[in-house]
């Protein structure tokens, strides 16, 4: 279903790390077991927000008749 550089969105808030259901990012690593990738999130800038570990709970495809959302990030 998933695979490495899929753009995916954020199902639930990650407060800790500023991410907001909805956020996009993309999977930069899939593990073997498919169970578990690394997902990429990006402000405009180019900078990295976070790399975090999620599991398909975690996320979904981006669909094609999803429309893109811009927010602001406050940074530390």
């Amino acid at each position: 279903m998933f695979k490495e550089l899929d753009m995916v969105v954020l199902i639930h808030d990650k407060k800790e790390h500023g991410l907001k259901k909805g956020d996009l990012g993309t999977i930069v690593h899939l593990y073997s077991n498919k169970k578990a990738m690394e997902v990429e999130f990006v402000a405009a800038s180019g900078k990295t927000v976070a790399v975090l570990t999620l599991t398909p709970k975690d996320i979904h495809p981006m669909a094609k008749n999803e429309i893109l959302h811009v927010r602001g990030f406050a940074t530390a």
